[in-house]
């Protein structure tokens, strides 16, 4: 199966709860949550069950303490944004350290897409949308008109769906995630601008 239990065939000090997940993870990818068993990802890791269960009691555990890693950074980022001014900058700030926190969530996203009806069933998908329309409301005014609107949903976007995309096409990843927040950049600036093209400032610069 996968080599990234171990590259030397016995498992690592120190990192098991990040290999359980990581390991984990991939093996419902591979063949769904739901045909994955405690047993196999214990195997996978080449632990006792015993010493899994120290760490994790179920596969819904792992599946919340995965989301539990990426939405700390985002409450944090929340609430950093909420007491920041709508600037320009601000929002471009948002949207970085947002790039810096989803730089290793990429495998949680595809698992999100090839599964929505556990995501559903664990309310973990409730949970994320909830923090996404927070993050939406730090990215766009109130009163902006619809295109704008979509145009700061489409920056958020962006960065999620932009790094799946260049999963596969050659390159530096650091560099690859650079380009998308580029073009995440270019809407949320198109979204701050007046009708003249000249970027506002934002309420309470």
């Amino acid at each position: 199966m996968s080599s990234s239990a171990s590259g030397t065939g016995r498992p690592r000090r120190g990192d098991t709860r990040r290999r359980i997940q990581d390991v984990a993870l991939e093996l419902f990818a591979e063949q769904g949550y739901e045909k994955t068993s405690l047993r196999e990802i214990a195997e996978e890791l080449e632990v006792t069950k015993a010493a899994l269960y120290y760490h994790f009691k179920t596969k819904e555990d792992i599946l919340v303490s995965l989301f539990e890693d990426l939405t700390r950074p985002l409450d944090e980022l929340i609430e950093w944004g909420q007491g920041e001014p709508r600037t320009l900058e601000s929002k471009k700030e948002l949207l970085t350290r947002y790039s810096v926190a989803l730089r290793n969530a990429g495998p949680l996203f595809r698992f999100m897409q090839e599964n929505q009806g556990t995501v559903r069933e664990l309310s973990i998908g409730d949970s994320f949308k909830e923090r996404m329309l927070k993050m939406m409301a730090l990215m766009q005014e109130p009163d902006a008109p619809l295109i704008d609107q979509v145009r700061c949903m489409s920056a958020l976007f962006t960065l999620h769906s932009g790094m799946f995309a260049l999963k596969d096409v050659e390159g530096d990843f650091e560099e690859k995630r650079k380009a998308v927040l580029e073009v995440a950049f270019e809407l949320i600036t198109r979204a701050q601008q007046d009708p003249e093209g000249r970027a506002q400032a934002g309420p309470g610069s």
